[in-house]
């Protein structure tokens, strides 16, 4: 659209700002859409392998970086973060207890897919019914957009030594959504100076030297993308280093000193489901396909499938302390119709063997 002739857009942009805390975000910025040093800073990440099997990273071209290309007409974009966090859950405690399972915290209640793009298509209707017809659309990791770069540019926070979006007062525990839109708003300066300092602790926490340098993690070795992204056998290499972790991973996030200031959400929607927060090993393990089904609906958990959720468990499985009780479920998969599954379970069951013997030896 052409720029609107009645309205002041500097007072618009910071009317945008207020309904989108009124509709439960807890920041919002405004950038253009000048990608080109994160277009190169993607470009090299890519050359060299670091995505793995993420084909989808690579196969839009510069739809990703340009987002004109993406969405034409595109002037401005409005980036959002949500907080996440549930109250009353634990963190770094339930990766010291190693009989439960470790779900990454984004992903212990409903897909939030759902309730951030909802929520953005109603700050684009006020934003219409301030300015009439206006063009946009919204995205919440959904399409080929570079959120955290976006994120940055419009002065929500800086990209961390692990790659992740931080933000002084709110740590990294949320999600990011995108409005691109042909309003000519102003823009907001980015945040450029980084807090990091010499701080190294999520190089240091995460299990399997996934930060392989400054703000670059190479995925083939990130447990987020060995439980989620990878769709066949996980390197024997980084089984044991993934303990309980069986649904992503968190630690160079939960280890950060800036995730002292996170703030729990009150979106009802966040909120574990089935004990997610607490489960145990064995019982995940037990759920047949249709209670997997059935307990993932409406989770971004479903989009790994009920092969990888047992493929993941059962490496939980072999990382957890010995007990008959485990080495019965492991066996009881010994027969499942899948050889991906069932490759899994034999390593766990000689994992499990091998404390037994070890116990054994002890007493």
């Amino acid at each position: 659209m052409s720029e609107p002739t009645s309205i002041d857009l500097d007072t618009l942009a910071q009317q945008i700002k207020q309904w989108g805390r009124e509709l439960g975000f807890q920041d919002v910025g405004i950038t253009d859409t000048d990608l080109a040093t994160h277009e190169r800073y993607l470009q090299r990440w890519l050359d060299t392998g670091h995505h793995g099997e993420m084909a989808y990273m690579a196969r839009h071209g510069t739809k990703r970086t340009r987002p004109a290309e993406l969405v034409p007409g595109t002037l401005r974009v409005i980036s959002a973060r949500m907080d996440y966090l549930p109250p009353e859950v634990e963190t770094t405690r339930t990766l010291g207890q190693p009989q439960k399972a470790y779900v990454s915290r984004y992903a212990l209640g409903r897909d939030y897919h759902k309730l951030i793009r909802k929520r953005l298509d109603q700050l684009a209707r006020r934003i219409e019914q301030a300015v009439g017809d206006i063009g946009y659309r919204a995205f919440v990791d959904s399409a080929p957009v570079m959120e955290r770069a976006l994120a940055q540019k419009a002065g929500l926070g800086w990209f961390g030594k692990n790659a992740m979006l931080l933000n002084p007062k709110a740590g990294s525990l949320f999600f990011l959504g995108e409005l691109y839109t042909d309003l000519p708003l102003p823009v907001d300066p980015p945040f450029e100076r980084e807090h990091c300092g010499s701080c190294s602790s999520c190089q240091t926490a995460c299990p399997t030297d996934a930060i392989v340098d400054d703000k670059i993690i190479d995925a083939r070795r990130c447990i987020s993308y060995l439980t989620i992204e990878l769709h066949g056998s996980i390197p024997e290499e980084f089984r044991r280093a993934m303990g309980n972790r069986v649904y992503g991973c968190d630690d160079c996030q939960l280890f950060c000193p800036f995730t002292r200031f996170t703030r729990v959400s009150q979106e009802a929607d966040f909120a574990p489901r089935h004990d997610l927060d607490r489960a145990e090993l064995l019982d995940l393990f037990a759920w047949s396909e249709p209670e997997f089904l059935q307990r993932t609906a409406g989770s971004p958990i479903r989009r790994i499938g009920y092969e990888r959720w047992l493929r993941n468990l059962a490496i939980g499985l072999g990382n957890a302390p010995w007990s008959e009780r485990v080495e019965h479920a492991l066996r009881a998969r010994l027969a499942y119709p899948s050889d991906l599954v069932r490759e899994h379970v034999r390593w766990a069951l000689a994992e499990q063997a091998a404390k037994r013997a070890a116990r054994i030896a002890s007493a």
